[in-house]
């Protein structure tokens, strides 16, 4: 492997360009792109920048001038792409869901700690200079003890009947579609940032539009779920796509014996604390922890957002690909963290029960 990271992406869509902009940004390349057919890894190639088109994915995959492979496709087709990938030998980032359960979850994972290659997933809220600040908070005890986690992620991108995507369809984007979509990254945030382990839960699941696209849907537009955790703090979390007027509105609270830290995905650069005798923002970039700190490239003032993000990620895994893993990485056993409490919402969705969540 050369000093410039060099990178392989599968799939050419909306993702797979915001994966190519940030691996450019910090300083690696885009070497190979490969999309459905020759004609889109081509289209692809011009869209996203890349060096070269490959025909098929197999060919980027032998190829000796990736160093990383970035699995952007529709949730089905990840756990062969990755298998294949990590047979090679080579770095993968795949995006979430992982897998479309949890026992192929577990499989990569498994796969890729033997290959001894690094594997992250793009739980990319958790850089946020803010939420850094949150984690810090808890951590150091700022807060208090954690007593109640609780919020939503909603969407309205699928709220009209007419609306329709490949992620509709359980044979393409798995048996969850909300939860497992955006569901998974509230909770990945809240867990790393409370250090609390959802253990129980109770969901309910809701399908407003039973029909697309001319077929039948049997994937969630809206779940709702209460849940209880490892430390002793209750939560509540409610997921829709259906929500008219929230574009990516991802909110939580961590409420904590001393003061309330809550985060608004749609105001990410605003941090409020709440306490009992006086509620305050934190800005991003006005004294806040060095953890948030080191996440904060822009000056103050000058809104930090979603491919900061994204690029933040992508950096901090080049950094693990050279030896050196940052602190709080998304890696693969969280993608597995996912998948298991996805597979909990449904079945507690479906048994109208209270489902244990393993560890």
């Amino acid at each position: 492997m050369t000093d410039r990271i060099r990178a392989g992406i599968v799939g050419v869509g909306f993702m797979g360009t915001v994966h190519a902009r940030a691996v450019r940004r910090h300083g690696g390349v885009v070497t190979r792109v490969a999309g459905s057919t020759p004609e889109s890894s081509r289209a692809g190639r011009e869209r996203i920048g890349a060096e070269s088109a490959t025909d098929t994915v197999e060919e980027l995959l032998a190829a000796d001038d990736v160093d990383v492979v970035h699995v952007c496709t529709p949730n089905a087709s990840h756990a062969p792409l990755v298998r294949a990938a990590v047979a090679t030998g080579k770095h993968v980032v795949c995006e979430k869901p992982l897998a479309v359960d949890v026992a192929e979850a577990q499989e990569l994972l498994d796969l890729a700690t033997a290959a001894g290659v690094t594997a992250t997933v793009p739980f990319v809220y958790r850089f946020y200079p803010t939420v850094r600040e949150v984690r810090a908070r808890v951590a150091e005890g700022t807060a208090g003890p954690v007593r109640l986690l609780h919020g939503s992620y909603l969407q309205d991108w699928l709220a009209e009947g007419s609306d329709d995507d490949w992620r509709v369809d359980a044979a393409t984007g798995g048996a969850s579609r909300a939860f497992a979509d955006i569901g998974v990254h509230w909770c990945d945030l809240v867990e790393f940032v409370s250090g609390h382990r959802i253990t129980r839960l109770a969901a309910r699941t809701l399908t407003v539009h039973p029909e697309r696209g001319g077929r039948p849907v049997t994937t969630e537009d809206a779940a709702v779920v209460l849940f209880e955790t490892d430390r002793g703090a209750v939560g509540n979390l409610t997921v829709s796509q259906v929500t008219p007027g929230r574009k990516n509105r991802l909110w939580f609270s961590v409420d904590g014996a001393a003061e309330s830290l809550c985060f608004d995905q749609e105001n990410p650069d605003s941090l409020w604390i709440g306490g009992r005798e006086v509620n305050r923002q934190l800005l991003r970039g006005s004294g806040g922890h060095p953890a948030a700190e080191r996440y904060s490239v822009v000056p103050a003032g000058h809104p930090q957002g979603y491919q900061d993000c994204f690029d933040a990620f992508v950096a901090d895994t080049h950094a693990a690909v050279a030896g050196t893993a940052p602190d709080g990485l998304p890696t693969f056993a969280d993608g597995v963290r996912a998948a298991r409490i996805t597979a909990a919402v449904l079945e507690s969705a479906a048994s109208a029960r209270w489902v244990e969540v393993p560890a």
